[in-house]
């Protein structure tokens, strides 16, 4: 177990140094380095899932440790996933609003034989319907990444809690039987799960649609 916690942990170090990369990294270098830390982080919640399996055959009397080492390295990940979305939150609101601030600049004013029209008003009506819309998809946003962030938290806890309930069986010598009902059990949670997940992402999508 000590080598890949020893690995998961360089790795996050690694990751907290990249994140200060984004802040100085130009247009272009910015996407390649939010994909390697991406890459980086979807590993390390692999290396969880096989270290949370070691922690519970390490012996009585160094388990708990083992453990809580373990969930202080899924704390640190999730805190870093979360920094990086909101990361990635933040530049695509920005290249929005400098897209819009272009375009509004750029457009056409139009004339006629006595006077210049100016569409002023129309263009700043366009641009505070923009901000509104703007304003609720960051709301919408920030509430989805929370809302996927936690069930994926609950799938991890899931998985450690079933090993827990499977490693007490056998301590208590309860029959095959029940214990394949607990298995059956956290199979149907993984679904419920996945559903959760999905009836999220249709309602943000519906939402989007309707906003836009």
């Amino acid at each position: 177990m000590e080598p890949l916690y020893q690995q998961t942990l360089k790795q996050i170090h690694e990751i907290q140094s990249n994140m200060g990369r984004l802040e100085t990294a130009d247009k272009q270098s910015v996407h390649l380095v939010e994909n390697e830390i991406q890459a980086t982080i979807d590993q390390i919640f692999s290396h969880l899932e096989r270290l949370e399996i070691l922690s519970s055959k390490e012996p009585p009397n160094k388990r708990q440790n083992a453990k809580l080492r373990v969930e202080q390295l899924k704390y640190d990940i999730q805190h870093l996933q979360t920094a990086l979305r909101n990361f990635q939150h933040r530049r695509y609101t920005r290249e929005q609003q400098e897209r819009q601030r272009e375009e509004l600049l750029s457009r056409t004013f139009t004339t006629n034989d006595s006077d210049t029209t100016i569409p002023m008003d129309e263009s700043l009506q366009f641009n505070s319907s923009l901000q509104k819309i703007h304003h609720g998809m960051d709301d919408l946003i920030g509430g989805g990444h929370n809302i996927l962030e936690g069930l994926r938290a609950q799938r991890l806890t899931l998985k450690g809690t079933q090993k827990k309930i499977l490693d007490i069986a056998n301590m208590l010598g309860l029959s095959n039987t029940v214990m394949r009902l607990i298995e059956k059990r956290a199979f149907q949670d993984k679904y419920f799960m996945i559903g959760g997940m999905l009836l999220t992402c249709v309602i943000m999508f519906l939402v989007v649609q309707y906003l836009t």
